[in-house]
């Protein structure tokens, strides 16, 4: 694994990971869940050790604060752990993505598979919805989140958006705020209040009913929906849920929708067979290509 820097058209320098190299032909790009990397989230790793060792490129894409980690104690396991994502600007997420897949579009490689984990699963539907590129041969969209869903389920959301609120009326919205964000993120204010309007992101309302549908129709490629069994965020549903999402899609019949038997989702314990069906999907794209091509 090497550590990579990717530069943004608003001068902003992304870091990121990449297993591999240009002198494979296929590269996949992954665009990581909020409060995620590659040395907190043995998912991504996973996933590029495997695939590296196929001769197929991962490129873990972070947020642009997803390095800024904070330490703290997990009296559960009595470990350390490491958490993060402070600051963010989720409507800057289409941007994100694009610098991604132009840094891979720039380093060579002839096949572009971009994926996504969770929130960074409506990203790529962000990106992919309404980008006039062509660059991305293929998608990938593993657990993504119903936004409007998710800040009904999750923990302490209400109090946290009205700490948030106090914190911009009395100019501390660059303050990080005294509990985790959903139970699981320090946040500052700011990105609180962000992160609750991206409606950008709100494009797989298929419980709440609150979003857009739009940027899942207009993707233009075919992809794979990856999802586990026990997704918690699903509704209890977890293949309905997805089905629902690529129902969307203008040719949803040419789409694939898999699920991970027993997987929660961040793949806890799953990650192997997480990280093989990322290949799996791969390298059935690949084999498809080539026989197109004869």
């Amino acid at each position: 694994m090497e550590i990579i820097r990717v530069n943004t058209p608003r001068g902003l320098e992304l870091k990121g990971a990449i297993w591999g190299d240009n002198t494979m032909d296929t590269v996949v790009v992954m665009m990581s869940g909020i409060c995620s990397n590659v040395f907190q989230n043995d998912l991504l790793t996973a996933t590029g050790e495997l695939l590296s060792a196929n001769n197929i490129a991962f490129i873990t894409g972070h947020a642009m604060d997803a390095f800024s980690c904070i330490a703290y104690s997990d009296f559960s396991s009595g470990k350390q752990k490491y958490t993060g994502v402070v600051y963010d600007d989720f409507s800057l997420a289409f941007e994100d993505v694009e610098s991604y897949v132009k840094y891979a579009k720039e380093l060579g490689f002839k096949n572009i598979i971009l994926a996504g984990h969770s929130l960074g699963s409506n990203k790529i539907i962000n990106y992919l919805g309404n980008t006039s590129d062509n660059f991305v041969d293929y998608f990938i969209v593993s657990a993504p989140v119903d936004l409007a869903h998710w800040f009904n389920v999750m923990p302490d959301v209400k109090e946290c958006i009205k700490l948030a609120q106090k914190f911009e009326a009395e100019g501390r919205g660059g303050e990080i705020l005294p509990y985790l964000f959903g139970g699981f993120s320090p946040m500052c204010a700011d990105s609180v209040l962000d992160f609750y309007n991206a409606y950008n992101l709100k494009n797989c309302p298929v419980i709440s009913n609150e979003g857009e549908t739009n940027s899942l129709y207009n993707i233009k490629i075919t992809g794979s929906f990856v999802i586990g069994e026990k997704d918690s965020l699903t509704n209890g549903d977890a293949k309905g849920f997805m089905e629902k999402i690529n129902s969307h899609c203008k040719h949803p019949e040419n789409n694939r929708v898999i699920v991970v038997p027993e997987a929660s989702h961040i793949f806890y314990g799953k990650h192997k067979e997480y990280a093989a069906v990322i290949l799996e999907c791969t390298e059935k794209y690949i084999k498809s290509r080539v026989k197109d091509l004869i």
